[in-house]
């Protein structure tokens, strides 16, 4: 495909994607993802010759469609391309990027703007679950210009507030796949949990890591990335993953006690590279196991009487509110993300 495909490339949250309407890719699969890796300019780590950002953060892609579900009024697929491997991943949603699809799906036509404020209720395909975004849309039309902060983006954007509902198990088929909040795997501490993202957390002290050290120091540490991936690959089958090997998920995450005031402190592989911050889901995912009456994460945290936990990451902390049922277990969860459009046109695949 020699000619130019319409793309709106965003910002979401703390990432960075191409967002396609389905009927501007192949319906193949196969073609699709070829097509994707020439976008992105994969498999090349720096992808010089593509729009991809040298970082999984930044290659990312959102597939939009009209809705397939009764409740829902758009369809997110959401894919991450590899930059350093002929990859694209369908095995995982993205909260970050999910913050850019009610916005985009109004700036493409697929949805009318219903006053200043917009709910869009996106049906998330990877897993099935339906989250609501509410778009700032004063006059009918989208605006990115706001009050709203998030760690990890400079300046001040237009909150766009996520809510989601009936995430627990999204892909391992229950919030707890083993059925324990603790399983030991090569001798460590691992509560295997999904609560919107499959994740394993793990005791950074248990790693002999203070839990504090920053991005370049963890990828720099050959040792530990090699000792955190040998559990991702026998956690995988554990939670109803199969073999994880060359998949997105589950995402590794070390947790220590927060230094900044928050609820918990995080470093999260995603799954080999380390996360500049942490993902939406992966942060409700963590909240999550934070309740949970023992494991790493219950160990450490520090327990809001409001139910809002802020989940300490590299560049600053992400805010989580918990939707508590009366017995305290976590009935939903909700995040404030922004977004910005940063360019709006063609894109143009290498031959």
């Amino acid at each position: 495909m020699s000619e130019g495909i319409p793309c709106l490339w965003m910002r979401g949250g703390t990432s960075k994607g191409a967002y396609f309407l389905a009927s501007d890719l192949p319906d193949d699969v196969a073609e699709r993802d070829a097509l994707l890796l020439r976008i992105m300019g994969s498999p090349d780590p720096r992808q010089i010759d593509g729009i991809g950002g040298a970082d999984p953060l930044t290659s990312k892609v959102a597939v939009l469609s009209p809705s397939t579900w009764p409740d829902a009024d758009v369809d997110y697929l959401f894919l991450q391309v590899f930059p350093d491997q002929a990859l694209v991943s369908d095995k995982q949603n993205c909260g970050n990027i999910l913050a850019g699809v009610g916005p985009a799906a109004i700036e493409r036509g697929m949805i009318a703007a219903t006053g200043d404020e917009t709910p869009v209720r996106i049906h998330m395909v990877n897993t099935g679950e339906v989250a609501v975004a509410r778009v700032a849309t004063p006059g009918g039309t989208v605006t990115y210009k706001g009050d709203a902060s998030i760690a990890g983006v400079p300046g001040h954007h237009a909150a766009v507030p996520l809510m989601f509902q009936n995430i627990a198990g999204s892909m391992c088929g229950a919030l707890l796949p083993t059925g324990n909040e603790v399983d030991v795997i090569d001798g460590v501490d691992a509560t295997l949990i999904d609560n919107g993202m499959p994740c394993v957390i793990l005791r950074a002290a248990d790693f002999g890591l203070s839990g504090t050290e920053t991005r370049e120091e963890l990828e720099g540490n050959a040792e530990l990335k090699a000792r955190i991936e040998a559990i991702r690959l026998k956690a995988g089958p554990l939670m109803n993953l199969g073999d994880v090997a060359e998949a997105s998920v589950p995402k590794m995450t070390l947790v220590s006690a927060p230094t900044a005031g928050g609820a918990i402190s995080t470093r999260s592989f995603i799954p080999k590279r380390v996360h500049a911050s942490v993902g939406v889901l992966a942060a409700v995912t963590v909240a999550t196991a934070a309740r949970l009456s023992s494991g790493p994460a219950a160990d450490v945290a520090a327990h809001p009487e409001n139910g809002r936990y802020r989940v300490e990451h590299p560049t600053g902390d992400m805010e989580v509110l918990l939707d508590l049922g009366p017995d305290g277990t976590v009935a939903g969860a909700g995040t404030i993300r922004t977004a910005r459009k940063l360019f709006d046109g063609e894109v143009f695949p290498a031959p």
